[in-house]
């Protein structure tokens, strides 16, 4: 069912004021949005987004739905947030074009190759309305980064990571001109959105191309120094607490944070409903300079726990808490907590009840026993007698023998609830609204003309305008005939007039020149908004590919321990990268490589993330005085731009197409750019059809880095208490830590620099298969990364993939050789 606009009434908000904006995966939830105070709704199309799985929108939907949002004083942006293929260019660019023709305000994007295409398209032709938003995929964590963005793109509004503080936050609005949105409720990803690569790595299904799996959400086993350790009810390792920032509105809006954005493009429209209902409140409480609970009342925060929670946290909005986090009890959703089983039998529990929660017939429950979500007991209650509960047995598919005093127990669902809020938007008429602006004019002795600009229509009255003898014609009678559109498709939302004084037409002239309208609006499509004028996207890059014969292939190592750096030397090695989570371990590095090797090039990888405040990192990095950077995030980009040094642009900056190799090499200063993981070997040979070989290098070999994370395992689950890094005692540096997925397989986990953690792929990857086609293709650099390899292990490795360069093994007996080395064998994986 498509939304009746009269169920709400027109907002007007101005541009400076802070703006509420809603998810919407539907009609119903852009509907509960409008009605329940959104500024704007951010919504997906069939294609280039990042919750595929919702139900979205369709192309033939937008000028209906712009119409319904226009119509209120409501904005539109489309999500346009994952990496683009070269193949599919011009069909991104061809949703640009029709995105900007049916009035979409904005659009959310993480490409930035297809950024770059707005922006020069806007550039070029003025009348291009669309706004371009940076997603939270382009991953801006730093004032840095968004400065060097601006190096290529016009943003009119940054999407920060969700991992930043408030304090982060407040360094990004004073030190960046352009406006900011911050997520404020919602589900929160353990890994760096835009940097994610779990889906893609264990079952070809990309969070960077809106297929993500919900790894997280899983239950992990911990494995620490080789043993299984006992961690009770705690087996969802990965899974944060959902984030509530509805007490730190005020805060944002002192800051100047411009978007306040709700989560939830695959969530009910109840959801949508009741967090945007709340967050409306507490945003024009802090507006008003209220206190929040002024507006925001306990019954708002309890719809809130009703809609959906797997239990709420501020996120990082306070600085990092890691147990806070994620405690590691359950992955989905709970609701409110109600109490704790005290004593029962078959069909009802005694509960101690806790925190006031509303009890009622026919509501949902859970008992939490620490089991997985299939295995869980629960149902809907029958009756209710103070604090005993019964429970009906077709409606509660319960094993009582399961059900143990101690055991904690959750609503999960409130039908009374559900129902209030599907009255803030559900009403009588089914039928789909769309909003019309009219304009009348006239003069004495000529028809009536009624004019409606949107869609490109008028008509003209049968008489013409007489002066009148006693009844005039005024804007209220024009608004009253014209308006009665019942039953039509269309909804009068504006009628402005310009007619000179004391003129009457019959009133039957008015029903018809309406009939007619309504006649006219009906043989259209859609109405005439925006026409795009002409343009061309930018053409690939035409260049010479380096010739094969005359450049010949080159590989390169990364190396993360001290001790793997000699057998690189050994084997010859002339390209290094030092990736090390103890920075300070590169002066002994560099002094051993310049002294055994001083031809060799030595690169420094910078942290995969840059907050506000870091650049300390990158100072000590330019002490060492290495050759090059190992560029892995946007504000190193920038930070770095200007040194001197060689740069190496890492697969971190998602170049995933010509038009974002480009746009990097030119404005970022590049030697090279390392293709991103999403590609698989048919892609990566459709990137170098338009690039020049020596420009691009691909990672041959490696452990896949999947989750990369601002949560820390070894803090929260191994530190007896700790809550961050200036309490944690560092068990990173104690322990060898593995996590054990549902098949049985090991994944190691790592500490990085700054406490983050990156959780690898067990299994190692190998592209050597592939290894004819890249380089027939021109392709010249190729990069073998280790891991915690042993020595031995190393050179081993770097001798076979020696062999393969040099042209002494043929790819398909390569194979073999590596399985033996890694101790799980290899797979093609990514690029299959």
């Amino acid at each position: 069912m498509k939304p009746d606009p009269s169920c709400c009434p027109p907002l007007s908000r101005g541009d400076l004021s802070p703006e509420l904006l809603a998810p919407a995966g539907n009609w119903e939830c852009a509907r509960a949005a409008v009605c329940n105070g959104a500024d704007a709704i951010y919504f997906g199309l069939e294609q280039f987004n990042a919750r595929l799985r919702a139900d979205n929108f369709t192309l033939e939907d937008l000028p209906g739905l712009m119409n319904y949002l226009h119509g209120h004083g409501v904005k539109g942006f489309v999500t346009m947030n994952t990496l683009v293929f070269t193949g599919e260019m011009p069909a991104a660019f061809s949703y640009l074009v029709s995105l900007n023709d049916a009035g979409v305000d904005g659009v959310i994007v993480q490409d930035m190759g297809l950024a770059r295409i707005l922006t020069l398209w806007k550039r070029e032709r003025p009348e291009v309305a669309l706004e371009l938003h940076a997603s939270t995929q382009m991953t801006l964590s730093s004032p840095d980064g968004i400065r060097f963005t601006e190096r290529f793109l016009d943003l009119e509004r940054a999407v920060l990571a969700r991992e930043l503080s408030l304090k982060d936050i407040e360094c990004c609005a004073r030190e960046s001109s352009v406006p900011l949105e911050v997520f404020v409720h919602g589900a929160l990803c353990v890994s760096y959105s835009g940097q994610c690569l779990t889906s893609e790595s264990l079952g070809q299904r990309s969070a960077n191309r809106g297929e993500c799996a919900q790894a997280c959400r899983l239950p992990y086993a911990l494995v620490v120094d080789g043993r299984l350790k006992p961690m009770g009810e705690r087996r969802y390792l990965l899974s944060p607490q959902d984030l509530c920032a509805l007490d730190d509105i005020p805060e944002l809006v002192r800051m100047g944070v411009k978007s306040y954005k709700i989560e939830g493009r695959l969530k009910s429209p109840e959801y949508v409903a009741a967090v945007t209902s709340a967050y409306r409140k507490a945003l024009d409480a802090a507006v008003g300079g209220m206190e929040a609970d002024s507006l925001v009342t306990d019954a708002d925060r309890y719809a809130l726990q009703m809609v959906f929670s797997r239990g709420f946290s501020h996120g990082w909005l306070h600085g990092s808490d890691h147990p806070t986090l994620t405690h590691g009890r359950h992955g989905k959703k709970r609701g409110a907590f109600v109490g704790v089983v005290s004593g029962g039998g078959n069909g009802w529990v005694d509960v101690n009840l806790e925190g006031n929660v509303p009890l009622a017939p026919g509501d949902g429950f859970v008992f939490d026993a620490g089991e997985d979500r299939n295995e869980e007991q629960g149902g809907r209650i029958w009756k209710v007698q103070r604090n005993r509960l019964f429970f009906h047995g077709k409606a509660s598919r319960v094993d009582w023998t399961r059900v143990r005093p101690g055991q904690k127990v959750w609503k999960t669902d409130d039908p009374a609830l559900n129902t209030r809020l599907r009255q803030s938007w559900v009403h009588e008429r089914a039928e789909e609204t769309v909003p019309l602006e009219l304009h009348c004019t006239g003069r004495v002795g000529e028809p009536l003309v009624v004019n409606c600009p949107a869609w490109g229509v008028s008509v003209r009255t049968d008489v013409a305008l007489v002066p009148a003898v006693n009844r005039p014609l005024t804007s209220s009678t024009l608004w009253e005939k014209l308006g009665r559109l019942g039953g039509s498709g269309f909804i009068l939302r504006a009628c402005t007039v310009d007619l000179p004084e004391g003129l009457m037409l019959p009133l039957s002239a008015l029903n018809k020149a309406r009939r007619d309208l309504v006649e006219q609006l009906n043989r259209l499509d859609k109405p005439v908004q925006r026409a795009s004028s002409p343009f061309s996207i930018p053409e690939i890059m035409v260049k010479t590919r380096v010739c094969p014969e005359t450049a010949p292939a080159e590989l390169s190592v990364l190396c993360r321990r001290e001790e793997q750096v000699e057998p690189c030397l050994r084997s010859g090695i002339k390209t290094l990268y030092l990736d090390y989570e103890d920075m300070r371990r590169y002066g002994a590095s560099l002094e051993k490589i310049r002294s055994m090797a001083p031809d060799v090039s030595v690169f420094l990888a910078t942290p995969r993330i840059q907050k506000p405040k870091e650049e300390g990192y990158f100072k000590l990095m330019v002490r060492q005085a290495p050759d090059g950077i190992l560029i892995r995030n946007w504000g190193a980009a920038e930070y770095f731009h200007d040194s001197g040094l060689r740069l190496v642009g890492d697969f971190s900056l998602n170049v995933a197409n010509p038009w974002s190799a480009d746009v990097l090499l030119e404005f970022g200063r590049f030697e090279r750019l390392t293709i991103s993981y999403d590609l698989n070997a048919s892609q990566v040979l459709d990137l170098l059809a338009g690039m020049p070989g020596d420009r691009l290098e691909l990672t041959l070999h490696q452990h896949m880095p999947m989750f990369h994370m601002e949560h820390c395992v070894f803090c929260t689950f191994l530190s007896g208490g700790g809550h961050n890094d200036r309490d944690c005692g560092r068990p990173c540096e104690r322990y060898s830590v593995h996590l054990k997925d549902r098949v049985g397989q090991l994944h190691p986990l790592f500490a990085d620099t700054g406490c983050r953690n990156t959780l690898f792929n067990g299994r190692a990857q190998t592209g050597a298969c592939f290894f004819p086609a890249f380089r027939d293709a021109g392709l010249v650099h190729y990069r073998v990364e280790l891991l915690d390899d042993s020595p031995r292990k190393a050179s081993l490795l770097l001798r076979e993939y020696g062999r393969l360069i040099s042209g002494e093994v043929a790819a398909s007996s390569l194979a073999s050789s590596l399985d033996l080395l890694e101790q799980l064998g290899t797979t093609v994986g990514t690029l299959a």
